[in-house]
């Protein structure tokens, strides 16, 4: 029904009659002032919509897909929001969309496994042989990091390729990167940790994170 009720607020959004709620009345003003495309705005509804199955990803590829719908979706949605309608920062913010869903399906294994739920990709799972009990149970063997290394390894290939973009990418488009600080922090802290993802070290915040963010925005990198 949630889902549902989205589905008909963006269309009447789009007809120029937003629905009398206030997130609603203010996506309104915000497709009005920046011409933001609908086809995003209802993608990641659509996807959302398809992710309340409540099961795992069959694939790594199939995780890729998801997060290339909601979170690359957004990124795209903040491009517009900030004028850059640019061939190159939309391929840098399908990497680094992809490597956002796949940082927080990693993020959310303790959560998850506390509450018996698993999402991991089932192929890499078969792949090293590891069970959603032995992430369940909070296992530290060799083939769960395995898992994990695989993963995680995926997410850092599309940051890199996202960074292969920059020197194509228009300056106002950083800022809706910037958040690729936070993606490289949790990679760096769960190499680490060995690919331990039950690595009590990775359940603390990096007090250091808003100073990364500063430095990469003062040099206008991503």
């Amino acid at each position: 029904m949630r889902m549902q009720f989205w589905k008909t607020a963006l269309d009447d959004i789009y007809r120029d009659e937003p629905p009398k709620q206030p997130v609603g009345s203010e996506l309104w003003k915000a497709v009005k002032r920046h011409n933001l495309t609908k086809r995003w705005l209802l993608r990641i509804v659509t996807e959302r919509e398809k992710d309340l199955d409540d099961r795992a990803y069959r694939s790594l590829q199939e995780l890729e897909t998801y997060a290339e719908k909601t979170q690359s979706s957004l990124i795209y949605l903040l491009l517009e929001c900030l004028g850059v309608r640019d061939v190159h920062a939309d391929h840098a913010a399908s990497h680094i969309g992809k490597a956002q869903g796949i940082v927080t399906c990693l993020r959310a294994i303790p959560y998850h496994s506390s509450r018996r739920k698993v999402y991991l990709p089932m192929d890499i799972c078969m792949l090293h042989g590891a069970s959603q009990e032995d992430f369940i149970r909070g296992s530290r063997e060799q083939n769960v990091r395995d898992v994990v290394y695989d993963i995680a390894s995926q997410a850092h290939a599309h940051l890199q390729h996202a960074r292969s973009f920059s020197h194509n990418v228009p300056a106002a488009a950083f800022p809706a990167f910037l958040h690729t600080v936070v993606l490289e922090d949790y990679l760096q802290r769960v190499r680490k940790a060995d690919f331990d993802v039950f690595h009590k070290s990775l359940q603390n915040r990096n007090p250091l994170l808003p100073v990364q963010l500063y430095l990469r925005s003062w040099r206008n990198t991503y």
